[in-house]
């Protein structure tokens, strides 16, 4: 009983009654309107993005090459770190293009590593000094994150909207209530009660 009672003030909007105003039906088909975008909306924005950023990590997986280097400097052992949580620091290092051409750079590489000794770098087909592209599971773990945010921020757009619009659907009533007032108010400001 109580879930039809609940469902029934629920539905009021929808029903034919003599206190529905055309703003409160308006009102009902956004609220039903911002649900829905938001949600088919959210799922697709949330699934585009995640296969956008899927694609993008394929794509530098299939690009980057790793390739073997040399430390140039030795490799501080007490510097601070590179802003990663691993144990890497910065150190100079030269390498072999895919043209052949021998390049130096600043990479990454395990605290401590002399000068000469061999590490791992990663490049891209240009032969320039990249990242280590992301596993396959990173990547998902990743796109699935990015996908979830892209959802909750299209939804969230949505929702925003809706509320503004509800917002200016209950400021209109209150003006209209408010003219309607001063034709009925001074009506019944003449009677007395005993």
């Amino acid at each position: 009983m109580h879930g039809y009672r609940y469902s029934k003030h629920w539905f009021w909007r929808w029903r034919t009654n003599p206190l529905r105003r055309r703003d409160d039906l308006v009102e009902a088909w956004v609220v039903l309107a911002v649900w829905l975008i938001a949600l088919v909306g959210g799922i697709v924005a949330g699934t585009m993005a995640a296969r956008a950023a899927d694609a993008s990590f394929a794509e530098q997986r299939a690009e980057r090459t790793p390739v073997r280097a040399v430390v140039l400097a030795d490799a501080p052992s007490d510097a601070p770190r590179a802003g990663t949580v691993s144990d890497q620091v910065r150190a100079k290092v030269r390498w072999t293009a895919p043209d052949g051409t021998t390049r130096t750079g600043v990479a990454l590489v395990e605290r401590g590593h002399k000068t000469g000794s061999p590490v791992m770098v990663w490049q891209d087909p240009r032969g320039t000094l990249a990242t280590e592209p992301p596993t396959s599971t990173e990547a998902s773990v990743e796109a699935g994150l990015l996908g979830a945010a892209a959802a909750v921020a299209f939804a969230g757009t949505v929702v925003g909207a809706g509320a503004v619009v509800r917002w200016r659907l209950d400021q209109r009533r209150l003006d209209l209530w408010g003219r309607e007032w001063e034709l009925v108010g001074p009506r019944w400001g003449g009677h007395k009660t005993g």
